[in-house]
């Protein structure tokens, strides 16, 4: 059976996020649960929907040392099923939404599941990230 949708994968904000996400070295999507998600080869590092009910959000990878910050901050949550891993989450449908540190937590959590040569190829183009 086919999980229900759970945002519009053409909305353009979500369309905003893709086009973060697919910036990097050999980033593919795929639905899963409904969900658009955005992999590192096999590994996610962006999952768009943390729930039903705050579907324009991300689901991110932090790094360790950043995460404790992130959560001082209101904006950030604990997502239902990816929080006891580490992951945490943010929306980004409000008009004060800062897309460069959305596009910044992308980076940091492609870094955390990305192979080797992908982090090389990475390292090698600009190292701003995609807004």
């Amino acid at each position: 059976m086919e999980h229900p949708q759970v945002i519009d994968p053409h909305d353009p904000l979500v369309e905003r996020v893709r086009a973060i996400c697919l910036g990097y070295p050999e980033a593919v999507e795929k639905e899963s649960f409904g969900r658009p998600t955005f992999r590192a080869g096999k590994k996610v590092f962006i999952w768009v929907s943390a729930s039903m009910d705050r579907p324009f959000s991300i689901v991110f990878k932090p790094d360790g040392d950043e995460r404790l910050a992130h959560l001082e901050d209101e904006r950030y949550f604990v997502p239902p099923y990816w929080g006891p891993a580490g992951w945490l989450a943010i929306d980004f449908d409000h008009p004060d939404t800062d897309w460069t540190e959305l596009a910044e937590l992308v980076d940091t959590s492609y870094r955390q599941v990305a192979l080797k040569r992908q982090l090389s190829a990475l390292d090698t183009r600009d190292s701003q990230p995609l807004v």
